[in-house]
């Protein structure tokens, strides 16, 4: 994701529009950019005038709804009441717009997430109903559990994380697999984040699977001592 991307996640950040791993760039950029952090307050004060108590994420046929309604109303000779806008017309437009697009997007992106979910279901059941199929598991440090299915007939590995709690300090769960001594990264948790569920094609060279604890973003190599190690 380039810089210019991030800045353009704000008025998503600012309606809660973003995924995890969306969330937690901003995150990181937010902290170093006073830019940002200005405009985000702004939207923030502007989305609330416009929204009041009653603000909630966008349904999907809020654009819609707002188009035609737009289009419905009379403009020859309408005046409307800038009482309260006239304080912060430019925020308050933005922050209308922003509305608009997060109800176009957030449906898009649901829409997007179904399929995406509904490919990941049907290849995990592909998986997990191979017949030499071999499932392990071992104790997190901490509390928790990690389970690893393999099958070598497909060449595909299923890890399951689920631990009682997140890493302190802001650090990270992130997933490995070993192959010839070399750890491979197989996936990184975001900060909070205590389950998760990975495919990992390919995973035949695998001799074992680790769970480390990382700073957020994770590491190039695992942190030792590991939080769970699963042997094949």
């Amino acid at each position: 994701m380039t810089t210019p991307d991030v800045h353009g996640l704000i008025g998503a950040y600012v309606l809660d529009a973003l995924d995890d791993i969306e969330r937690a760039a901003f995150d990181r950029h937010l902290r170093e950019c006073p830019i940002c952090q200005g405009e985000m307050d702004e939207l923030r004060e502007a989305a609330s005038e416009l929204s009041g108590d009653a603000w909630s994420v966008p349904p999907p046929a809020l654009r819609g709804n707002v188009m035609a309604a737009i289009t419905a109303v009379p403009q020859q000779g309408f005046v409307p009441d800038f009482k309260k806008p006239r304080k912060k017309p430019r925020l308050l437009i933005a922050a209308a717009a922003a509305v608009l697009a997060a109800g176009g997007a957030v449906y898009a992106v649901q829409e997007h997430r179904v399929r995406v979910e509904q490919a990941r279901a049907d290849e995990v059941t592909a998986l997990l109903s191979a017949p030499d199929l071999l499932v392990r598991d071992e104790p997190v440090n901490g509390g928790g559990t990690v389970t690893v299915a393999v099958s070598k007939l497909r060449n595909a590995g299923l890890i399951t994380l689920a631990a009682d709690a997140a890493p302190s300090d802001g650090r990270v769960y992130q997933l490995w697999t070993i192959r010839e001594k070399v750890p491979v990264p197989a996936g990184t948790l975001v900060p909070g984040q205590t389950t998760t569920m990975q495919i990992v094609e390919g995973i035949d060279g695998a001799s074992d699977v680790g769970v480390s604890i990382e700073p957020p973003g994770g590491s190039a190599v695992p942190t030792m001592p590991l939080a769970a190690a699963v042997h094949l």
